[in-house]
């Protein structure tokens, strides 16, 4: 009685189906692209009718935008944005974050979810290319005021450009994930790790010398 209840209550409630809805549209997106990406597919993975879907989203091109907003975001927020917020040296944070990024096998054949809708529906959609680079830009602003925050407690070089270095971070993870997604292989992300890693760390600033001076530092580079 309370099983039929439960089946009953889970399909006459709106808000879970379309999140089930959403859900299994991402994960098809991500295996197959937008453009490829069947609603049929979709449907038969969540036992959801054509109509139900249309109920919630007024077609193919919502639900994508939908699947931006609400699930590609989030996962930028929570692996980027908020740990970003957390008590610690910004480089200390910055490349805990870069170490914890996923990189088992599955990982690294899917790619990075953003850049994948960037890379196949930027040029072709006007409301995606938009949403995408409201989360791009969010992502380089919370890299960029950590940096800065750094800079004015003396852990983060100086002489550093804030908003280039957090946008050459970005290009970097996304250019190291994309290289081990085409190559299929989870070494070109290790190393690609360990060199974001290495030049994380050139954005130190210098330690003070006995002396009380400080010293130098052989990179020349704005970036390190």
């Amino acid at each position: 009685m309370l099983a039929s209840h439960e089946r009953k209550r889970r399909f006459h409630d709106p808000e879970r189906t379309r999140n089930r809805l959403l859900q299994a549209a991402f994960r098809e997106v991500h295996r197959s692209g937008f453009r490829s990406a069947g609603i049929d597919t979709i449907l038969a993975a969540t036992n959801v009718t054509k109509g139900a879907l249309y109920y919630h989203f007024d077609g193919k091109e919502a639900l994508g935008y939908a699947i931006v907003d609400e699930i590609i975001a989030k996962l930028v927020s929570e692996g980027w944005l908020r740990p970003l917020l957390s008590d610690g040296q910004p480089v200390d944070i910055l490349i805990g974050v870069v170490r914890r990024i996923p990189d088992r096998p599955q990982d690294i054949r899917a790619g990075c979810p953003l850049l994948n809708l960037a890379q196949e529906m930027s040029p072709l959609d006007e409301q995606f290319r938009k949403r995408l680079k409201r989360i791009f830009i969010a992502w380089q602003e919370a890299v960029a005021r950590l940096l800065r925050k750094g800079q004015s407690q003396g852990t983060v070089r100086r002489d550093l450009n804030s908003d280039e270095a957090a946008s050459f971070l970005v290009a970097m993870v996304e250019g190291y994930v994309s290289l081990a997604k085409n190559a299929q292989d989870t070494k070109v992300w290790e190393v690609g790790k360990r060199n974001i890693v290495g030049w994380l760390k050139s954005l130190r600033a210098p330690r003070q010398s006995r002396r009380g001076g400080r010293r130098r530092s052989n990179e020349q580079s704005r970036f390190g």
